[in-house]
């Protein structure tokens, strides 16, 4: 793994979004390029353990910070417009593409709030992708009765409004060290706007409603005893998804970041034989 590299990207409104790459040492042979799309409130930063097993596999990697996180411009947790995040990555798309060899697989990757993010853009075929990764997404955010009621009412008399997102930091992983440079991670916030909440409540469901129909190469990878993301959501995926196109794997022991969990190996080596088979 060589060390990683951070960019900024101009958006197409003007904002700048962050970028981080993690390139191949220059005599490993390319297999493809993996897009990584962070989850609420995190940064593409964090993926650094991630990033590092990819490039030992072959796989240049590629990350952002989503519009209001990390070191990408915005207000924290804001969404300006409902389409934002998935117009940010097709821009991001677009340019990577722009530096790769037109015959080299690219390859999405989200997790959780990005999961779902990817999933939509793949869903509505904005742009072409050879395949998707998805860990732990946020296909049912497991709203109760009164977050409810406030997301029928909130996105339409105050979107901009930001609240706490409600997330518990000593649910993402059981590995302490892993939680702890959470909470100490300068760059990691708990806003949430109530636009950005209704993209992830609506998000949902119309992912699921479009399963039977999904066409894209995908690998769902998802933690049983996820307490952030409902993992019913995941399940109803798998269930709906055509086989010949969905690879499934429920990790029941699991919180809701795999990657960085106590007992990651059979993650890892499931995400590794996916990608050994594809590509």
């Amino acid at each position: 793994m060589t060390d990683s590299t951070l960019s900024t990207f101009v958006a197409l409104d003007g904002d700048n979004l962050a970028v981080q790459d993690w390139p191949l040492a220059s005599q490993q042979v390319l297999r493809g390029v993996v897009l990584l799309v962070h989850g609420l409130g995190e940064h593409a930063g964090r993926y650094d353990r991630l990033a590092g097993r990819l490039n030992d596999w072959g796989f240049a990697v590629r990350g952002y910070d989503q519009y209001g996180h990390g070191e990408s411009g915005g207000p924290r947790g804001g969404l300006p417009t409902d389409t934002r995040l998935l117009d940010d990555l097709s821009d991001i798309v677009d340019s990577t593409r722009a530096r790769m060899d037109p015959h080299t697989p690219l390859i999405l990757l989200g997790h959780s709030m990005g999961g779902l993010v990817a999933a939509r853009f793949v869903a509505l075929g904005l742009r072409p992708v050879q395949a998707l990764v998805l860990s732990s997404p946020a296909l049912d955010p497991g709203l109760n009765a009164i977050q409810k009621l406030l997301l029928a009412v909130l996105p339409k008399i105050a979107p901009d409004l930001r609240i706490g997102n409600g997330l518990d930091a000593s649910l993402i992983s059981h590995d302490s060290t892993v939680v702890a440079a959470y909470q100490a991670d300068k760059l990691v916030h708990d806003r949430v706007s109530a636009r950005l909440a209704r993209f992830i409540a609506d998000g949902g469901p119309a992912t699921l409603a479009q399963a039977a129909s999904w066409s894209v190469p995908t690998l769902l990878l998802y933690a049983g005893a996820d307490r952030l993301v409902n993992p019913a959501g995941s399940r109803a995926f798998a269930a709906a998804a055509p086989k010949t196109v969905l690879s499934a794997h429920c990790f029941e022991a699991l919180y809701h970041e795999i990657f960085n969990e106590l007992d990651a190996a059979p993650v890892f080596a499931e995400l590794k034989k996916w990608l050994d088979a594809r590509f």
